[in-house]
């Protein structure tokens, strides 16, 4: 029995999937409690963007390096730990006596959530066949979007009924239980139901140099085409709707905060509509290039027309525009299924860490300059000239979209097969 025959490899799509949705669910959460935090441990706000900070640098530094090792090793190891991790980290958060403790958890929740994409990616692609692999990604980057739902009025809910260390702590305990059944789902069952294909593990060839492989990476336009999709698609995304737009809403609508919130939420349905509808269109058409390019230009022409309006259009076409640039958000796992398509399987885990950190470079880049620009031009000004930011980042992930070789395309230098 082939495991990409099986019916097992259903059980381990879901029970990966189900540790990414909890573990995305914990990105954002504490941002729900920052106003508890400054009271609890008497710390200023900088302290608080610093807990932030160090939780997303450690993702982001870490994307390639765990390409490379989970490519090397293989990636149930990999994740199996980054679960732990963030279970750890959590709990940890939960029972902080000072920043200090906060600070240590949270970079320990920032190196576990490094570990899960890309090799969530790395699994899918071994248990299942390409075709379904591009629809099942779909369905990944769904459960992702369903877990910065649950970071929103459910968590927030209980918190209120519980407080929050106990809600962090019982999140924490289940991310701890969920690593050690994903070591029974991905190591110790498939032992006793795969015995050849284990065996035929030791047969693997030697892996390339890392100095070369990453020289080949770098120069590779494949590999460029995929960092710039998620660039232009996913930083736009979560770095101005997940960091600007509540006060964009008050401060170009008059909106209240609450009111303001529910941008955020018009976003989120967006990005999980996308990410399953633009997977299967793309199986339906055969191809991955096309419905991506369109998709980019959807959202840039949604950034063009922001900008013309000077930052307010009717509020009608706003949440037009924002359910769109969250269905790009949730159209980026065409990125992956790009990568699984166009690399041996050898290198996927280092290309998807390469294109992961395009995302994150962008949604790092994106709230500060748009920061930097209200800072000098108060007021709707500033609105209307940072929105320039997206546009241009937006422009970037078109150029990545036709930038991607077509499925037909035979390649034979660089990292391709």
């Amino acid at each position: 029995m082939e495991k990409q025959n099986s019916r097992y490899r259903w059980v381990v799509f879901a029970t990966v999937l189900f540790a990414y949705f909890l573990i995305v669910s914990q990105r954002t959460a504490p941002g729900l409690i920052t106003d508890q935090l400054m009271i609890d441990f008497k710390v200023t706000a900088s302290t608080i963007g610093l807990l932030t900070s160090v939780q997303f640098l450690a993702y982001s530094s870490l994307q390639v390096p765990i390409g490379l090792l989970s490519d090397r090793y293989g990636p149930n190891l990999f994740l199996i730990v980054g679960a732990l991790l963030n279970g750890i980290g959590t709990v940890m958060y939960s029972l902080a006596p000072n920043e200090y403790f906060l600070l240590f958890s949270r970079l320990l929740v920032g190196i576990g959530d490094a570990t899960i994409w890309v090799n969530l990616v790395l699994i899918l692609s071994q248990w299942f066949k390409v075709k379904e692999f591009i629809s099942l990604l779909g369905f990944a980057g769904m459960s992702g979007s369903l877990g910065f739902l649950m970071a929103t009025f459910p968590f927030s809910a209980w918190i209120d009924l519980t407080g929050w260390r106990m809600a962090f702590l019982t999140t924490g305990i289940l991310l701890c239980l969920c690593g050690f059944i994903l070591y029974y789902v991905l190591v110790k069952k498939p032992k006793q139901l795969f015995k050849q294909e284990e065996k035929k593990k030791a047969a693997r060839e030697k892996p390339e140099s890392t100095i070369v492989l990453l020289r080949r990476l770098v120069t590779d336009r494949q590999a460029w085409a995929t960092f710039l999709c998620h660039f232009g698609l996913v930083g736009t995304y979560v770095g101005f709707i997940g960091s600007w737009a509540v006060p964009y809403g008050i401060n170009m609508y008059d909106m209240t905060r609450s009111e303001a919130s529910q941008l955020i939420m018009i976003g989120l349905v967006g990005a999980i509509i996308g990410a399953p509808v633009s997977t299967w269109l793309s199986n339906r058409l055969g191809t991955i290039k096309l419905p991506y390019v369109i998709v980019h230009f959807i959202i840039l022409i949604s950034w063009i027309t922001l900008f013309l309006f000077a930052g307010k259009p009717p509020f009608y076409l706003l949440i037009i525009l924002f359910l769109l640039i969250g269905f790009g958000n949730g159209a980026s796992a065409l990125t992956f299924a790009t990568v699984r398509q166009s690399f041996p399987m050898r290198v996927v885990g280092v290309v998807s860490g390469f294109a992961n950190t395009g995302g994150f470079l962008s949604a790092v880049l994106l709230p500060s300059i748009f920061g930097k620009i209200l800072d000098h031009f108060p007021g709707a000004l500033g609105y209307q000239y940072g929105l320039l930011i997206p546009l241009i980042f937006s422009l970037l992930g078109c150029m990545g979209g036709l930038l991607i070789k077509g499925q037909q395309t035979e390649v034979s230098t660089g990292l391709h097969a």
